[in-house]
């Protein structure tokens, strides 16, 4: 798995957010993008992951030097951010199913439950959650999706000391062979990565 961007930009109206990235992201890698409150670490994930269109420049995802069609590239990845909603109305356990269906998880909704011990909750409505235990359910929902890209945004937000610990757990026991990008300002979400993409770089 590769995922290559060659001078790639993106803008908001007529301000440039970043520009001229040219990046390569290999599988089995880890990797950090970080920047201050507001420098597009954010967008530039988002861009990454397809949720937000570049102005200039490619996005190109491939495997085995076979490139993945612009409409599939949602389905090799699984992203936990802040900003992504979940549906409230539904319990954690039909939450997780319901996802399984556009794409598989590696463990049963029980058992995923279970890694972020959210079992206790499985069958309470996500509205009566705490923000920690919609955050766990995130964390949930990416790193047991069976895709091999991971892209985590702030993946600590709202957690814990206890949360926190979690997330360094799930990082060693759950993303080998993946390629795993973090957009973080806070190091002890992304100690772990091999490799820095300062933001401030490409302005």
């Amino acid at each position: 798995m590769q995922i290559l961007l060659t001078n790639t930009g993106k803008r908001f109206n007529r301000e440039w957010i970043f520009r001229h990235v040219n990046y390569q992201f290999t599988g089995g890698k880890r990797y950090a993008i970080t920047g201050s409150n507001g420098s597009g670490k954010s967008t530039l994930l988002q861009v990454i992951a397809g949720a937000l269109t570049h102005n200039e420049g490619k996005v190109e995802m491939s495997v085995d030097d076979r490139s993945i069609l612009e409409e599939n590239v949602h389905k090799q990845i699984s992203l936990a951010a802040p900003y992504l909603e979940l549906i409230e109305e539904m319990t954690a356990d039909e939450f997780l199913r319901f996802h399984h269906q556009f794409k598989a998880l590696t463990l049963s909704s029980a058992a995923a439950l279970a890694a972020v011990q959210l079992e206790k909750a499985a069958n309470k409505q996500i509205r009566y959650f705490s923000s920690g235990m919609k955050q766990r359910l995130k964390l949930a929902q990416a790193f047991f999706c069976e895709a091999p890209v991971l892209l985590l945004d702030e993946p600590t937000t709202n957690l814990d000391v206890e949360g926190i610990a979690l997330y360094q757990q799930l990082i060693a026991d759950h993303t080998h062979n993946k390629l795993v990008i973090v957009s973080s300002n806070d190091q002890q979400e992304y100690h772990f990565c091999e490799d820095i993409l300062e933001i401030a770089a490409y302005k």
